[in-house]
């Protein structure tokens, strides 16, 4: 987030130099300065600019940096009063995803569960992750958290399953991976 801040005042610090060099360029040329509203449109315009570039490059970056086996299940969209752009275009402010590459097999004598993390990854949020386990042979994965465990032999207690369709791409991501 200080990167942003500092990034965006050095955007509108640039903007205000190209401004100033210009109307200092005009009144060499035509003899005349810009108006003197030129100076804080186009800090502003930059201002305004830069943020709605930072705000929708952080997903499409966030997600060129993670590795090839992590797997995008859900993005989640954002539209508020105060970025009135986004209801034009809804912006991307966390996504859920898995890494089928970081799997395990919990049980010894059931190699079709498999043990992962699914990882909550939110702009200027730390990441979160929830440990779940993935039933391979039924399609369907258990979130480990409220107390819900797996047994050495299996069974999941303190929890549910949740039924997936065999296309789900976490299913498949964690299934091919493991």
């Amino acid at each position: 987030m200080t990167n942003d801040f500092i990034s965006t005042i050095a955007a509108g610090l640039l903007a205000a130099l190209v401004v100033f060099l210009l109307s200092h360029l005009t009144k060499r040329i035509r003899g005349e300065k810009l108006p003197k509203w030129v100076m804080p449109a186009a800090i502003g315009a930059a201002l305004i600019g830069y943020t709605i570039w930072s705000e929708y490059s952080w997903f499409p970056e966030m997600r060129s940096e993670m590795p090839d086996t992590v797997v995008v299940l859900q993005k989640i969209d954002e539209s508020v009063p105060w970025r009135p752009w986004t209801y034009l275009v809804p912006m991307v402010t966390r996504f859920m995803a898995v890494d089928g590459g970081k799997v395990e097999h919990p049980v010894a004598g059931k190699p079709e569960l498999v043990e992962t993390d699914l990882l909550l990854i939110g702009r200027w949020q730390n990441l979160q992750t929830v440990p779940t386990v993935y039933d391979c042979k039924t399609d369907s994965r258990a979130d480990l958290v409220n107390g819900a465990t797996l047994s050495k032999d299996g069974e999941l207690s303190g929890g549910g399953w949740l039924k997936l369709t065999p296309d789900d791409p976490g299913l498949k991501a964690v299934c091919a991976g493991g």
